[in-house]
């Protein structure tokens, strides 16, 4: 058996708006590449928080986990992930208990700390500029509390929450998420399905500074990555620039909803540059282009489990690219 074939495969989807289209729709693709990512066998489905993002319906995270849990009966289904500075870790303590208790032993709790937003979304949600820079540590330990076993004379109780134990992941783009993994003996999500750069040295601390605890007795890192998919290679390419206009109308500070692949894009060589950054882990072709680079990947990083973003303007064409990927590891 190669490495690739006994890696864990998982979903990351972003619930994308497309041009055209409405959140109802996508909630509804949601759950269809939730069900057929199930029958193929991927391990979990992770849904995102962004907030004032015309092109991202994942906003109220833990309600659409909800759904795709109560649609699906076997895939672990969770967060990836909540930013934990934007709420109050009773609050996040509540809803995943109750995730927990409607679905037992198929929910996961992914934590970040970015905002996920921009500074104007930041100050609606009474987020402080600073928030999560000095106390996410402080945060995560009273969420874990939540959580965990009721403690004697614990005043504030989590219901449902306490005793739930729900499964924590440690998630991030830099290394301050990952040593802070590795200290607590949680597993470690690094992403690099937009920020490639520093995944290396990530995992490398992840790895070095790990200490076994009652979760893991040994590091366990997923690494999250964008996979387009599709008969050919030129295919894959056409469809890839979907991704590629995302990116490119981020960086010139007007995010839109999904747009159709184009056959040229209008871009700068500096914007191009950029995009390529964002995307310099991403596996673009046919089956064989992608199996190979699949396998090249899980090589170099030792990954445990790769959660694959696929970002495609059709539907159909997205679900697609999970069969092949399924294949390739196959």
């Amino acid at each position: 058996m190669s490495q690739l074939s006994s890696t864990a495969l998982s979903v990351l989807d972003l619930a994308p708006i497309r041009q055209g289209g409405s959140a109802g729709e996508t909630f509804r693709d949601s759950v269809e590449l939730a069900q057929l990512t199930e029958r193929l066998g991927y391990t979990r489905y992770w849904l995102a928080e962004h907030h004032n993002i015309a092109g991202i319906a994942s906003a109220a995270t833990s309600v659409l986990i909800g759904h795709v849990a109560g649609q699906t009966s076997t895939i672990r289904v969770g967060s990836g992930g909540i930013m934990l500075p934007n709420h109050p870790p009773l609050v996040i303590a509540e809803q995943f208990g109750t995730l927990e208790t409607l679905y037992p032993g198929r929910i996961d709790l992914g934590l970040g700390r970015a905002p996920g937003s921009d500074g104007a979304t930041m100050r609606a949600m009474r987020r402080s500029m600073h928030a999560g820079v000095d106390d996410f540590p402080e945060q995560l330990n009273e969420l874990r509390r939540y959580l965990g076993d009721e403690e004697p004379g614990q005043q504030v109780k989590a219901v449902p929450g306490q005793g739930t134990n729900v499964p924590i992941w440690l998630l991030g783009s830099s290394g301050y998420s990952a040593q802070l993994a590795a200290r607590l003996g949680l597993p470690f999500a690094f992403a690099a399905q937009f920020a490639p750069g520093y995944l290396f040295e990530a995992l490398r601390l992840y790895r070095d500074n790990f200490r076994p605890s009652e979760h893991l007795d040994k590091p366990y890192a997923m690494v999250g990555l964008p996979v387009i998919a599709a008969e050919n290679d030129a295919m894959a390419q056409y469809l890839a620039t979907s991704a590629q206009q995302k990116f490119l109308n981020l960086i010139r500070g007007k995010p839109t909803q999904s747009q159709p692949p184009v056959e040229q894009l209008d871009w700068s060589p500096m914007e191009q540059s950029q995009v390529n950054q964002f995307l310099g882990a991403a596996i673009i072709g046919g089956p064989e282009t992608v199996k190979a680079g699949l396998a090249d990947f899980q090589a170099r990083t030792g990954a445990d489990e790769l959660m694959i973003n696929s970002d495609f303007f059709s539907h159909a064409d997205r679900m697609r690219s999970y069969e092949i990927v399924a294949d390739a590891v196959r």
